[in-house]
C-alpha cells in the first residue's frame, strides 16, 4: 500500500464544472467527468491498479518533487529538480462556463527552465470507476480513448518536428505511453478533452500559452473582489479559491468535496462520497464569503438554498439535507467492490444513502444564512418568503422529534441537542426576519415555538453532573457541535453553563488544541471503528475560545491548526493521529470555517489593540 501518495500530496485543478488531483509525483489520480458526481476516469486515488492514472514525471534520473500554485490561481505547477536540470508540469483547467456541458479539457504543460529532462507520460484511463471497457484508437497526432459511454482525447502539444516523434510512442496495455527529452524554454505536454467531437491533432504551445493566459487572468480578477486584508491573507484567499473550485457553476451548488471514498481512518469503512450538495454547507458558505465581499457567489448561494426549499413546498416533501449539483435528489448508495479503497480501505461507496436521513439543523442554518444575507441587502422575494413561512409552520410540527443529528450516524434518531439548537435558531431568525421588513407569518406560534426550544434544551440539554451540554437528551457525552451555541447567541459567552460546557470539553474532546467530534466509544454511532479529530470542529474551538474572552489561547490554537494544512494551503475533513490529513480532500466545511475563524480573530484582534 505504499505506493499511494498522501491524500495531502495532492494539488486541486478544476473548471467550475468539476475537478481533478494531481499529486507532487506528477500523477493525475482523481478526475470524475463532466460534473463532480459523474463516474470517473481516472480514480487511481483508489485503487492503483484498477482505477486509472494519468503520470508525467522525470524519466531515467533521480529528482525531487515539489508543489505550489501561481500566486492568485489554482494553476498547479509541479517541479521535478535534478543535477541535469529542472522541470515543470503546470496543470490547469480552462473554463467550462455556466452552461451544462459534457465537453471539459485539462491541460498538462511540460516546460524545462534549466538544463534537459526526459520525462515519461504514462495515460491510463479506466472509465466509469473502472467497469467500463474501451478502446484505444493511437496515432501521432493524438489517442482517442472510448467507453460504451465516454471519450477521451489526448492530443500532444509540441512544435513542429520537436518533442515527440513515432519512436517516442507505445502502446501500453490500455493506455499510452510517451517519452520525450525537452531542453530549456521549450514547452510540450498533452491536452485531454472529455466528449471532444474533433478529431486528435497536435496543438502548438502557443495555443496553451493562450488557454493558460486567459485562465491565470479570470482567476486573477476574480480574487481581486476579495475585501479580506487581514493576518492571514494568504491562507483566506486559497481557501476562497478552494471553495470557488468547488462550486457547480450552471447552478452555484457547492460540493462538500470534490472526491468518494477517502477513508477517515486508514482501512476503516468511514468512506463516503462527498460529491454532493448539503444545505449545511451551502448556509455556512453564504456566510463565510459575503463576509470576504464575494457577494455574486453568494448571492448564487442563496438562490440555490432558495430553489430547495421551493420544490420541497411544491413536491410536499420534506427538504432534503444533501442534494445533487442540479438539485436532483437521487443518491442511492452503492459500494464499489472491484476497488481496494486508498491504502486498502474498503469498500467504496459512490452515492450517499445519508441523503434519506431526517436532520433538524438544516433549517436554522437556512435561516441564519437567509438572515445574515438580508443584513447585506441580499432581501428575499415575495415568493421566497412566503416558501420560508410554510417552512417554518412546518417545523413548528416537526421540531421535537427525535433526528438522526449533524453527524450522519447510523445508529437511530435521537433528540440530538444541535439540532434543538439550530431549530431554536431557525425560529429566531425567521422572527427577526418579519419584523425587520414588516412581513407576514405566524410570529406569536414562531415564537412559542422557540421559547419551548430554549426551554427543553436548558432543562434536557444540560447534564447537571458533567457541567456542561451534552450530544442528546439520553447521555452525558460531548458533542463539539454545540461549540457553536454561543456563537449563533443561544448563551452568552460569559454564562457558567457555556464555560462549564468549554471546560468540559477541554478535557475530553480536545487533544493539543486538535478537536474530536465526539466519542464513538463512549456514543455508539453504528458504525466501525475510530476517526480523526474533525478540521472543522478545531476551527470552530478556536473561535468559541476567543469569545469566552481566551484570545492569547485562541490564537495559539488557529496557528497550530495551519500548521496542518498541505503544503498548498488545503485541507481534507479530519486529521489522524499521526498528523496527516485523512478523509475526503479538500473539504469545503474545512475552508468555509478557516474563512469564518479568521475574520473573527482578525476582529476581536483588532478590537484589543485599539479598544476605541
Amino acid at each position: 500500500m505504499d505506493d499511494y501518495p498522501a491524500v495531502e500530496d495532492h494539488g486541486l485543478i478544476g473548471d467550475l464544472q468539476t475537478a481533478a488531483l494531481v499529486a507532487r509525483d506528477g500523477t493525475l489520480d482523481w478526475f470524475c467527468a463532466p460534473r463532480f458526481d459523474s463516474p470517473s476516469l481516472f480514480a487511481g486515488l483508489l485503487d492503483r491498479q484498477r482505477g486509472g492514472y494519468f503520470k508525467i514525471s522525470p524519466h531515467g534520473v533521480d529528482y525531487v518533487s515539489k508543489q505550489l500554485y501561481l500566486p492568485g490561481t489554482p494553476i498547479l505547477i509541479t517541479r521535478f529538480l535534478s543535477a541535469d536540470g529542472v522541470g515543470e508540469v503546470v496543470d490547469f483547467m480552462p473554463l467550462a462556463g455556466e452552461t451544462p456541458t459534457d465537453r471539459h479539457c485539462i491541460v498538462r504543460m511540460v516546460r524545462v527552465v534549466r538544463g534537459e529532462m526526459t520525462f515519461r507520460m504514462d495515460c491510463q484511463p479506466r472509465f466509469n470507476y473502472g467497469r467500463d471497457e474501451h478502446t484505444v484508437d493511437f496515432g501521432l497526432e493524438g489517442t482517442v480513448f472510448r467507453s460504451r459511454e465516454q471519450t477521451l482525447t489526448v492530443n500532444p502539444v509540441r512544435h513542429d518536428g520537436m518533442f515527440l516523434d513515432e519512436r517516442d510512442f507505445k502502446r501500453d496495455g490500455r493506455g499510452v505511453c510517451v517519452v520525450g527529452t525537452l531542453r530549456q524554454g521549450f514547452t510540450g505536454g498533452l491536452v485531454l478533452h472529455t466528449a471532444s467531437p474533433e478529431p486528435p491533432r497536435v496543438v502548438h504551445p502557443d495555443e496553451v500559452s493562450a488557454m493558460f493566459v486567459e485562465t491565470r487572468d479570470f482567476w486573477r480578477r476574480w480574487l481581486d473582489r476579495s475585501r479580506y486584508t487581514g493576518r492571514w491573507r494568504e491562507m483566506v484567499e486559497r481557501s476562497a479559491m478552494t471553495l470557488k473550485l468547488m462550486t457547480y457553476a450552471p447552478t452555484g451548488a457547492l460540493v462538500a468535496a470534490p472526491t468518494a471514498g477517502l477513508p477517515e481512518r486508514i482501512g476503516g469503512a468511514r468512506n463516503w462520497d462527498y460529491r454532493y450538495t448539503w444545505i449545511r454547507d451551502a448556509s455556512f458558505s453564504v456566510h463565510a464569503l459575503l463576509g470576504l465581499g464575494f457577494d455574486e457567489e453568494a448571492r448564487r448561494y442563496l438562490h440555490w438554498i432558495n430553489e430547495r426549499v421551493r420544490d420541497s413546498e411544491e413536491s410536499g416533501e420534506p427538504i432534503q439535507i444533501v442534494y445533487r449539483v442540479d438539485g436532483g435528489r437521487d443518491l442511492t448508495e452503492e459500494p464499489l467492490d472491484h476497488l481496494e479503497g486508498y491504502r486498502g480501505s474498503g469498500p467504496v461507496r459512490v452515492g450517499n444513502d445519508a441523503a434519506g436521513q431526517f436532520q433538524l439543523d438544516i433549517y436554522g442554518e437556512t435561516m441564519n444564512c437567509m438572515h445574515l444575507a438580508d443584513s447585506y441587502g441580499l432581501r428575499s422575494s415575495h415568493d421566497e418568503w412566503r416558501n420560508t413561512v410554510r417552512m417554518m409552520d412546518w417545523l413548528c410540527e416537526h421540531w421535537d422529534q427525535p433526528e438522526d443529528g449533524i453527524w450522519e450516524t447510523r445508529a437511530g434518531r435521537r433528540d440530538f441537542t444541535y439540532g434543538r439548537l439550530m431549530s431554536w435558531v431557525a425560529f429566531d431568525r425567521a422572527i427577526r426576519l418579519a419584523r425587520r421588513h414588516g412581513r407576514p407569518g405566524h410570529l406569536a406560534r414562531w415564537a412559542a415555538a422557540r421559547d419551548a426550544a430554549y426551554d427543553q434544551i436548558m432543562s434536557r440539554g444540560f447534564h447537571r453532573g458533567r457541567g456542561a451540554f451534552v450530544q442528546h437528551y439520553e447521555t452525558d457525552v460531548l458533542d463539539a457541535s454545540l461549540l457553536s451555541m454561543a456563537a449563533v447567541g443561544f448563551v452568552a459567552p460569559t454564562d457558567p453553563m457555556w464555560q462549564s460546557t468549554l471546560r468540559a470539553m477541554d478535557a475530553d474532546l480536545v487533544s493539543d488544541s486538535l478537536v474530536y467530534r465526539y466519542d464513538p466509544g463512549a456514543a455508539p454511532d453504528g458504525l466501525p471503528g475510530a476517526e480523526g479529530t474533525f478540521t472543522m470542529c478545531t476551527f470552530w474551538y478556536v473561535q468559541a475560545l476567543a469569545q469566552s474572552s481566551r484570545l492569547d489561547d485562541a490564537r495559539l490554537a488557529f496557528e497550530k491548526m495551519l500548521t496542518y494544512s498541505s503544503q498548498l494551503g488545503l485541507y481534507s475533513e479530519e486529521i489522524a493521529p499521526s498528523g496527516e490529513q485523512i478523509g475526503n480532500f479538500p473539504q469545503a466545511f474545512s475552508h468555509l470555517s478557516l474563512i469564518s475563524t479568521a475574520t473573527v480573530l482578525d476582529e476581536m484582534l483588532d478590537a484589543r489593540r485599539d479598544p476605541s
